[in-house]
Formats: structure tokens, sequence, C-alpha cells
């Protein structure tokens, strides 16, 4: 697979870059018979075969996508905590980069780096490892999953570091960030959720309900007011909160109690909120997923990974932050309580099956690119096949497999084993 690769050397703007032709899967759409141009980091042309001008690129290597397969933005996961044997938790900055280079080499061009519940200092000590990794753009931020969520709707985290908001706390954690935490998942029946969410939306990070044992009420309420704060405060962007891995960490609906889920569902519904889905085959039944993109729509979704360090990996034994993992058949659960415990699907993986269970191509592609592209703030510049937005992209087979990865005009030199 490798070998189909061109070359993956250095180039300027005004080199003569790449052409790759064949369908382009884009913005909820299926574009047959497309060419994309790139030279250097960008794309410079992006639209039917017809209307392209071939005399501009004749020195550009062409690339052709196999049979049956398409041309794919890069994929953005919001919600990933490691791959590769390695873990975003550990706090350690090579490592780190074990799993980001896996992740980039598997069609995830764009990712936050997750953590999860830990002591203040051990959080700090996470932040500051991966701080680098944003500052060379290999990562495109942090998502702090905790510590300010429910016990009793933990799942794999551990119970010892749950709390109610401690506002001092917040703001150590995030003047060591110093503006690299994007998203933070809160749980809102805890004392003082509204004070951490104005701290949060002050900060410009993304308030995301998850791992809640709340009413219908009390999450419906939520979202609204950090949505309605959100846009006061981003009046010209496309601000609004999400919420983690809908479904999972919280309350099953009942048609008498209906929990959390009902009123994630109602307020993405109404675009005022997107939901994350781990539709990986193992969170998610397949109609679960289905239905979710019937509701909601795709433009309200965000297919996540929630990776942990066996993601690419044989079954075995593994950490997620302080917790111990035991991954067996490729399903992650905690050795001594069985909740399930991260993911080991890519995020190309999730498109697959997301795709296997119903939804249409381009809404399965949408929910892993332009949607959380904007929730980032970054749809100017990735998420999407257009041209002057930055060359990342996914060139899969007709069976959704990576066949080939470009990041930033430069394609990727290895793919992970499939």
């Amino acid at each position: 697979m490798a070998s189909a690769r061109p070359s993956a050397a250095p180039m300027s703007y005004g080199c003569p870059g790449y052409v790759l032709r064949g369908t382009v899967i884009t913005d909820g759409s299926v574009r047959t018979d497309n060419v994309v141009a790139v030279r250097g980091d960008r794309i410079v042309y992006a639209g039917p075969s017809n209307s392209y001008d071939a005399g501009q690129f004749k020195d550009a290597s062409e690339f052709t996508v196999p049979d049956g397969g398409a041309i794919l933005p890069g994929l953005v996961d919001v919600h990933c905590h490691g791959a590769a044997g390695a873990e975003f938790p550990t706090g350690n900055t090579d490592t780190s980069r074990t799993a980001v280079d896996f992740l980039h080499d598997s069609g995830t061009t764009t990712l936050l780096a997750s953590l999860v519940t830990a002591s203040e200092s051990d959080l700090i000590r996470a932040i500051q490892a991966l701080k680098p990794l944003v500052a060379e753009g290999l990562v495109a931020g942090l998502h702090l999953e905790g510590p300010f969520l429910s016990r009793t709707r933990c799942g794999a985290q551990n119970p010892i570091w749950l709390k109610d908001p401690d506002l001092e706390m917040l703001n150590a954690l995030l003047q060591s960030a110093e503006g690299t935490v994007k998203t933070m998942t809160y749980a809102p029946e805890l004392s003082g959720v509204d004070e951490l969410l104005e701290i949060l939306i002050d900060h410009g990070v993304t308030p995301s309900l998850g791992h809640t044992d709340c009413s219908a009420e009390v999450a419906a309420r939520s979202l609204l007011t950090a949505e309605t704060a959100m846009k006061r405060a981003r009046p010209t962007g496309l601000a609004r909160p999400t919420v983690t891995h809908l479904f999972n960490g919280m309350a099953p609906m009942h048609h008498r109690l209906l929990g959390p889920a009902g009123a994630c569902l109602r307020v993405a519904n109404e675009g005022r909120a997107a939901v994350e889905l781990i539709a990986d085959g193992v969170h998610l039944d397949a109609q679960t997923v289905l239905m979710t993109f019937g509701l909601v729509g795709a433009e309200n979704i965000l297919l996540v990974t929630d990776s942990m360090a066996a993601t690419g990996l044989a079954d075995g034994n593994y950490d997620l932050g302080p917790s111990q993992v035991s991954v067996r058949q490729g399903i992650a659960r905690l050795r001594d309580g069985g909740s399930l415990a991260g993911g080991t699907a890519t995020l190309l993986d999730v498109v697959r099956q997301t795709i296997a269970a119903g939804v249409a191509p381009g809404d399965a592609v949408l929910a892993a690119t332009a949607v959380p592209a904007r929730v980032l703030g970054a749809s100017a510049h990735i998420g999407s096949v257009q041209r002057g937005m930055k060359a990342d992209l996914v060139v899969v087979d007709a069976d959704f497999r990576p066949h080939a990865v470009m990041r930033s005009g430069l394609f990727r030199p290895g793919l992970p084993a499939s």
C-alpha cells in the first residue's frame, strides 16, 4: 500500500505539487469526476475535471484514486486519548508523538489530545507535556474529560479524583494550558457548574456535557445556557456546546424518564448543540447511530473515537490514565469493573462503521470533518476539500480503507496495518 505513495519530499508553495483525480466526498456531497490540485500546503483547485486547466499543473505529480475509492478531507477527532501503545494522559511528550504519528497516518489529520480525570498535579503535568505538540501544529489542542463529572456515571474515569467544580483548580489548569484547552467535559448537575461554564466560555473553551446522571430538564437548561453565553461571547462564530459521547456515560432513555440523552437530542435537533457519537460498533448499536443521524442531522453530529493506547495494536492489557484496561476482541474494558474504557478504532474505522449502519457516505464524512472543524473554530482551514484550504486529504479505497493520507500537502510515509 505504501508503495503507491508519491515522494514526500518537502516543497514550497511555488512547487509543481500534486494532482488527484476521482470522486470527492466533502461538505455532505459526493462529487464524481473531480480534480484536486495541491501546491505546497494548500489546495489550489477543487472541482469538476472539465473545468480544470491542466496546463497550470503540467509538472505536477499525478495521483489516481483506486477504482471505487474517493478523496476525503482530512478527518478531525475531538475526543481521543491515544493510540499505538501510547496515551496522552501519561504526560510523556515523546510517547505522545508516537500516538500522534499513528493517528495522522490513519487519516486523522487534526485531533484534540484528550486527558482523563486525575489529580491536579497529574493533569498539569500532562498539559505541560502536550503543549509542545500544540505549538508544533501536531495537535490542535487539548480536551479535558473531567474531573468535574458524576460519580454515578463515571465510566472508566477514576472516581477517586472526581469532584464538584473547583474554580481555583479550574483556573490553575487553564493558566497552565495557556489557551491550549479547547473543550472540557462537565456534569451539569454538580454544584458550581454555572460559574464553571462562565470561566470556560471566557477562556474560549467549549463546554461538553457528559458523564452525567442529570434529568432531561437539567441537561437542556445547561446546554441552552451555554449556547446563549457562547453566542454572546463569539457573536460572529458558530459557537455552541457539545455533548461527550452521547448515550455513553449517561442514563438510558425511558419513556417515563427521558434522561439527559433525550434532551441532548432535542437541543441538537434545534442546532444549538452538537453531539458526539462513538460509532465504532461497540459503544453504540448500528440502529442507534442511524436513528441519531435521522433525528438531529449530520450537521449536528461529531463522530469521535475515544481511542486509547490499544488502538492499532493487538488485544492485551493497557492503561488509560490511572486505570488499568483489558482489551479482548478489540473491546476495551476496565480490568476491575467491566465498564467500557475507551475505543480501539480509528476515526476512519468509525466512518466506515457509520456507513455500514446505513448513513449516507456524505453525511458520515461531514460528521468526521466539517462539523468538528467548526467546533475547533478552524473551518476556514480544515474539514473541507475547497480551494484555499489546508491540503489535508485522505484517499480511501472502495471499502473505505486508507490508501493514502496527505497532511499539509505531504503524503504520510506509512499507513497502519489494516
